[in-house]
């Protein structure tokens, strides 16, 4: 055994699984189609592996959704509200997406990623057993091909510190859960495989002194059941290193990417293998293979080189699948970048280097390859912009604060908006139809003229603003018809940002993004969203959003340049999108939304790492917004967040009304924000956009009237949980209908 990966992209190198769930839900194709793509699937990805001579092949790492879902029908710990859905992939998808009975179970970010999870909710009167169903058959599936499978699945500390606990305690819960993973252990070595690979993340997060004992209690049980590799990602986890050094486990993969810090001289002292994760999981430049030899070289003049494994940092989850369909991009830029099978390329190499061992031909190509990428990345004049570096350099605290505060401002964006109590409004996107999409994809393939293009995405806009006037909602968008993605769709329009035509990667379910490519000084050539705005304002005397994404999100969402500092890369995106808020301003826009939906899930996972993160992300959200007059609303919006811990953060970011998403979480988000005096006005989500069933009026009235135990009604918006492109019109518009029913009604109450 010599290399790995912690596991690998699911969803299919031309998205197959994404079509195929959707057909399924659609109603278009049966569980047993379903099933034969997901299949295919798998064995094609296993045979990649295999072929690119990875030794280690991960079985049960493949998910029709979310592999916390999967550990939940493993260990059967699925909430009694299900139950009653006798069929299993019926109530799997309820779970995942709610149906007409069943509310969707709660969705947060996979530690500090853009991919997503559902929230196992955890019973200690649940009666936990092993069902190993799913991984027997993905086994059958891999001995057939020959592969030297390592089953994978989420360790039982992590599944229940990423659950929400509905009764009886942490430790009452994993007490139950051990001897349930040794059954599961027994039955997969009954079926001929030995090497399990437990992932237990938790631990890169500060665990504490009773989180490292159940740790040393937990794998004291599990470790010498089987060859049990622990592995951990996305940080150090030195004390969890320490810890498990000691229980009778195999050995550990761990993440030198991310985790840097990592010590292994705990595991070298016990004997243990090592698992070097050296080859970037989640992002996409190049590895520089010599320096990743010389590294591993380093280590073995201390540690014996038959103990170490080379391998992934994390999951190739998060990144694209190949660089094969990329025919398009320019061809420096591509050079410079490693998708998922490109990786396994690399750890190949790389290992074969550090072992001494001959290269193919094919390989010397890829090494050959990798040392020009390497140097002509370093000299591309594609990369720096003096004109951009000046501009950050030039930055005055003036650039970082609101002229006007809080309280005087919020006065006079009333007088000048005159909006009602509890006002309405959407997050910003409508539905992105398969006809639209088409059209989309039309024009840039030049089938139909610019003016075509814009004549019909006028006519939505138009309809969709007439249709937002007779519902009669208060604040109105323009439905973003012209975007494919909020972070994609503005990338496109910046300087030092480069695109795939097939870079997508999984958010959740059948959710991909094309996530941008950061690869130099970024600055705004021209306006991104100004026309489009201000057409459709002069369709309503309403006030109309304008809608950007901000710079932490950008970042946050788009694979972002190794060669410089994150701050340095925020601080350029941030300027370049304030140019389009003072240009909306400009052309009369009042109200301009700045998303930083994914602000929360860009924080380290060490503690002593937070301050200098924050310090740059609110800095960058500041130098956007906050060159506007006092009368401009601006509004920013978070997707699933934790917000206990970044209040303090949320308050210095200075916006004026903050949408979140609260539909699946009780209303327990807002506590914090009522604890704290929180001074800006807030939209939390009554509806949940991730779920296909339409809330009635009278749950909606419930939702806003829980709200306002918590809020109070002057601080209060009535909003979607997020975005509506993902949704269906069939759907969007009966929920909206109720929303703006239900807020009325409560309005009329408190009148």
């Amino acid at each position: 055994m010599a290399t790995y990966v912690i596991g690998f992209p699911r969803i299919g190198e031309q998205r197959e699984l994404k079509k195929a769930l959707e057909s399924y839900w659609a109603g278009k194709s049966t569980q047993q189609e379903l099933q034969k793509t997901a299949s295919e699937l798998r064995k094609r990805h296993w045979t990649y592996q295999k072929n690119a001579g990875i030794d280690l092949i991960s079985v049960n790492d493949f998910s029709f959704y979310d592999n916390m879902i999967d550990a939940m029908t493993m260990l059967n710990a699925i909430p009694e509200r299900y139950k009653d859905i006798d069929n299993c992939m019926d109530r799997y998808f309820a779970i995942a997406r709610g149906d007409a009975n069943h509310k969707a179970m709660e969705m947060t970010k996979w530690f500090n990623t853009n991919y997503h999870y559902i929230v196992p909710e955890l019973d200690v009167n649940m009666d936990f057993k092993a069902s190993i169903d799913k991984i027997k058959i993905e086994l059958a599936e891999a001995k057939e091909l020959g592969i030297n499978a390592k089953v994978n699945f989420v360790g039982p500390i992590t599944f229940v510190k990423l659950s929400k606990i509905v009764n009886g305690s942490e430790d009452e819960i994993i007490e139950k859960l051990i001897p349930v993973y040794e059954d599961l252990i027994a039955q997969i070595k009954a079926l001929g495989v030995n090497t399990i690979q437990l992932d237990e993340p938790y631990f890169v997060t500060n665990p504490t002194k009773k989180d490292l004992e159940t740790l040393k209690k937990v794998y004291d049980k599990l470790g010498g059941l089987a060859d049990i590799f622990v592995a951990t990602y996305f940080e150090h986890s030195n004390e969890a290193n320490e810890v498990l050094a000691t229980t009778p486990i195999k050995g550990m993969f761990l993440d030198f990417v991310a985790g840097s810090e990592n010590s292994i001289k705990a595991l070298a002292d016990a004997g243990k293998i090592v698992g070097i994760g050296i080859v970037n999981g989640r992002n996409v430049w190049v590895n520089d293979i010599e320096k990743s030899v010389e590294f591993l070289k380093g280590i073995a003049e201390t540690y014996d080189a038959d103990k170490i494994m080379v391998g992934s940092s994390c999951s190739l989850l998060h990144v694209p699948y190949t660089l094969k369909y990329e025919t398009k991009m320019d061809e420096d830029i591509k050079s410079w970048i490693s998708y998922a099978l490109e990786k396994l390329d690399e750890i190949r190499v790389i290992e074969k280097l550090f072992r001494g061992e001959e290269l193919n031909e094919y390989e010397k190509e890829v090494l050959e390859g990798n040392k020009i990428a390497i140097a002509t990345r370093k000299t591309s004049d594609k990369i720096h912009d003096p004109v951009v570096k000046d501009r950050v350099s030039n930055l005055t605290d003036k650039d970082k604060h609101r002229s006007v505060p809080f309280e005087e401002r919020i006065k006079l964006q009333h007088e000048n908006l005159k909006y009602p109590i509890l006002p309405t409004t959407t997050i910003g996107s409508f539905p992105q139809t398969p006809e639209l999409r088409k059209l989309r994809r039309d024009y840039k393939n030049g089938v139909i003229s610019e003016e075509e293009y814009k004549t019909q995405i006028k006519a939505m806009i138009k309809d969709l603003v007439e249709y937002q006037e007779a519902i009669d909602i208060d604040v109105l968008v323009h439905g973003e018809f012209e975007r494919n993605d909020m972070v994609e769709y503005f990338g496109e329009q910046l300087k030092g940002v480069a695109f795939s035509q097939n870079g997508w990667v999984q958010s959740y379910g059948s959710r991909c993004v094309k996530p941008p490519l950061i690869f130099g000084d970024v600055s705004r050539p021209k306006d991104m969203t100004v026309e489009w705005t201000v057409y459709a304002q002069s369709l309503t005397d309403r006030p109309m959003k304008g809608m950007l994404t901000g710079p932490v999100t950008m970042l946050n969402w788009s694979f972002v340049r190794d060669d410089q500092s994150k701050r340095t890369t925020a601080y350029q995106m941030a300027i370049a999108i304030r140019d389009e808020v003072e240009a909306l301003e400009a052309a009369g826009i009042k109200v301009i939304q700045v998303d930083e939906a994914a602000l929360r899930e860009g924080y380290p996972l060490r503690n002593e790492k937070r301050a200098e993160y924050e310090d740059w992300a609110i800095t960058s959200f500041r130098i956007t917004t906050s060159s506007v007059k006092p009368e401009t609303q601006i509004h920013t919006h978070m997707c699933y967040s934790e917000f206990s811990d970044i209040m303090d953060a949320i308050e210095d970011m200075d916006a004026d009304v903050i949408s979140i998403e609260n539909a699946r979480s009780d209303n327990s988000l807002l506590k914090i924000f009522k604890e704290r005096g929180y001074k800006g006005e807030i939209g939390p989500g009554v509806y949940d956009i991730h779920s296909p069933r339409i809330p009635s009026t009278e749950e909606m009235v419930e939702q806003i009237e829980a709200i306002l135990e918590v809020l109070p009604a002057e601080k209060v918006w009535v909003n979607p949980d997020c975005g509506l492109k993902t949704r269906k019109w069939e759907e969007v518009k009966p929920s909206l209908e109720n929303m703006v029913k239900a807020a009325k009604e409560v309005r009329a109450k408190l009148k």
